[in-house]
């Protein structure tokens, strides 16, 4: 594997690299709204331009300026509404009646042309396109800035029927303002359920996102709640009974009794036997098995969809060894999960001659320099420098984040460690993730 460098990554990746998950969703989801405002002027637009010398200078500039006042509409519109689901903006209640007004002012246009204009084919054609493009854009994008749907799609009803009455009371035929009713129906009610799928999908990503930062709060809590618990049951028997055997010795002390040296040697010693008994729990707290450690990063960056791959030894490793490594792949992975956006994850385990090397890879470094000086890895630096350890961290390249933690180890038995740095081990197999857990 390659060492971990050094570098600015927060030019690597850019504005888009730089975005959590959920930031991309929601930056796709609002370009993918303003796209349909172009791709309206275009659809619209670009006939009505095209037979501009058969409208009229009169007729085809006011309807293109509409037009076009439409698609600007769309776009802002869409983006209020977006910051009203996401919280920090009020409903846009103004602009979602003005968009309505305005898809009605275009649609009746479009009908008096088609009836009292120009009896051209050519005009015709750019007419209808705005009789069943601006109405079912209008709705769909109206449908955003509305959290009930059957209120987002009553709009695109609405839409629909006012289309065919407007066509009727301007002299068209019925079969026509029919057929422009029904292609309203579909088309609006196409662009409104894709706004609510949107809107749907946006959300889901959200809550997966808080999801996952709260499984992380619950794992921290528990584990607090096991130590919390574990020092009640060690302390609360001795300090009741060391408070028993001092009440006692009071009593005796006044009486001038002999015996209070007796208790108060008595305290005396469980007050010991507490901190020796305090030190165990904070000494087993402190130790991770690396076997253990392994075992829970599988199933946590499996639950959090992460390939997560395991090469070398995991067993017949020095204790002492074992408890450092344990404690590097507990915060490499915490910062896997909370710092970047990875896909995979690899942990390589290398016996060399006099030392064992822990590396911990993954394809999610994060753009603004992320864990690599943060307060969890100077913690485990000054653990590892206590046993004559190192740790660096940083971007490896292509995306990469690299964690390399080497610590002194003496040769265990059943290991046969050689010069090139390689090793071999006749009782401790090479196993992976998937074997410890199982």
């Amino acid at each position: 594997m390659p060492t971990a460098g050094g570098g600015d990554t927060s030019r690597r990746g850019g504005w888009w690299g730089s975005k959590s998950t959920p930031a991309k969703v929601e930056t796709y989801t609002r370009w993918s709204f303003h796209s349909f405002a172009l791709a309206e002027f275009v659809a619209v637009g670009g006939p009505v331009i095209g037979r501009f010398g058969h409208l009229g200078p009169r007729l085809a500039a006011p309807l293109l300026l509409v037009i076009a006042v439409h698609c600007a509409l769309c776009v802002v519109t869409a983006s209020r509404a977006l910051d009203w689901l996401r919280g920090p903006r009020e409903q846009p209640l103004r602009l979602l009646w003005a968009l309505g007004v305005v898809s009605a002012v275009v649609t009746v246009t479009a009908v008096a042309i088609a009836e009292h204009g120009p009896a051209d084919r050519d005009v015709a054609e750019p007419v209808a396109g705005i009789l069943m493009l601006v109405p079912s854009f209008g709705a769909g994008i109206v449908a955003l800035g509305v959290r009930s749907r059957p209120r987002a799609f009553g709009w695109v009803v609405g839409f629909a029927v006012g289309t065919g009455v407007v066509s009727l009371l301007f002299g068209m035929p019925a079969p026509a303002a029919l057929l422009f009713s029904v292609a309203m129906l579909f088309g609006g009610g196409f662009m409104a359920f894709a706004s609510v799928i949107s809107v749907w999908l946006l959300n889901v990503v959200y809550e997966l996102d808080e999801a996952r930062e709260t499984r992380t709060r619950l794992a921290v809590a528990e584990e607090r709640l096991r130590f919390g618990r574990d020092l009640h049951d060690v302390m609360g028997r001795n300090l009741a009974v060391i408070a028993l055997k001092s009440e006692l010795a009071v009593q005796l002390a006044q009486r001038e009794r002999p015996e209070a040296v007796t208790q108060m040697v008595e305290v005396q010693r469980l007050a010991h036997e507490a901190q020796r008994e305090v030190r165990e729990v904070v000494r087993g707290y402190r130790e991770a098995d690396l076997g253990s450690e392994l075992a829970g990063a599988k199933g946590v960056l499996d639950a959090a969809d992460i390939d997560c791959t395991v090469t070398g030894p995991t067993t017949g490793l020095p204790a002492q060894v074992q408890s450092a490594l344990g404690w590097v792949v507990r915060e490499a992975v915490t910062n896997v999960l909370r710092h970047g956006d990875a896909r995979w994850c690899a942990v390589g385990i290398r016996v060399l001659e006099g030392r064992t090397v822990l590396t911990v890879e993954n394809d999610g470094a994060p753009e603004n320099g992320g864990p690599g000086r943060g307060a969890g890895l100077v913690g485990l630096r000054e653990r590892l420098a206590e046993i004559g350890g190192t740790l660096r961290a940083g971007p490896a390249g292509d995306g990469r984040f690299l964690l390399t933690a080497e610590v002194p180890s003496p040769s265990a038995a059943g290991w046969e460690t050689f010069p090139s740095g390689e090793s071999t081990a006749s009782s401790a197999p090479r196993t992976s993730v998937s074997e410890v857990t199982s």
